[in-house]
């Protein structure tokens, strides 16, 4: 498995797109709200957590459909159908070599981000502790999605209407933790629920995604 995830990296950095392509989306979102919303600063700070995360989860939907493309097309998804490493193994390699390659690096841009949003300074921490519980989620619920799509010729925009309302429970979690944090309220519900839904898509979405493959592959 831990094969695997070194694979998948070694590909997403030669194919390129993979690190640099969703943070340049993240900035390019952020810079603009501005524009958008107007320059003020007190206005800006009460509409940054909820941007942010918005822009993290459609970064996040940039890559999701090279989860299990290249591996369809060079023949490799149906050779690792049949090799001893269970296909919920995989579809977890999967998930994990995503989150390493487009969702840590918004966990890590998301609080220099921030400071072009004017957030809270008290809401920074609580940023990149919802970054970190909640991005994970997205990568399993994207590769269940890839799961479902692998295999049909432009199927990045049905794969994204597929995703796009699994993703609404985690970004108003983790949204409301980062929007609590800075004003001082208690974050321990928003956040252990944010916690529930990725500990939930840990637990089912590997097994859903190897069922679908299952199918897709036979």
């Amino acid at each position: 498995m831990i094969a695997l995830i070194a694979r998948d990296l070694r590909l997403a950095i030669r194919a390129g797109g993979g690190f640099g392509l969703g943070l340049a989306f993240f900035l390019i979102v952020i810079v603009l709200v501005p524009f958008g919303v107007g320059p003020e600063a007190l206005q800006l700070r009460e509409i940054a957590p909820g941007i942010l995360w918005v822009a993290a989860l459609l970064s996040a939907l940039l890559s999701l459909d090279r989860i299990f493309a290249l591996d369809y097309e060079d023949g490799s998804l149906q050779l690792l159908a049949t090799a001893p490493l269970p296909l919920e193994s995989v579809s977890l390699a999967k998930a994990v070599s995503h989150w390493i390659t487009a969702g840590l690096p918004l966990v890590i841009a998301g609080p220099a981000l921030g400071f072009l949003l004017n957030l809270a300074p008290a809401a920074y921490p609580w940023l990149i502790l919802s970054l970190l519980i909640g991005t994970p989620a997205l990568s399993l619920i994207g590769t269940f999605g890839a799961a479902l799509t692998v295999g049909l010729r432009r199927g990045g925009l049905l794969l994204s209407l597929l995703v796009l309302p699994l993703y609404v429970p985690t970004l108003i979690f983790g949204a409301e933790v980062a929007r609590r944090g800075g004003e001082g309220l208690a974050v321990q519900g928003p956040l252990l629920l944010l916690a529930g839904v990725t500990m939930g898509t840990v637990a089912l979405m590997p097994f859903a995604a190897a069922m679908v493959l299952k199918v897709n592959l036979r």
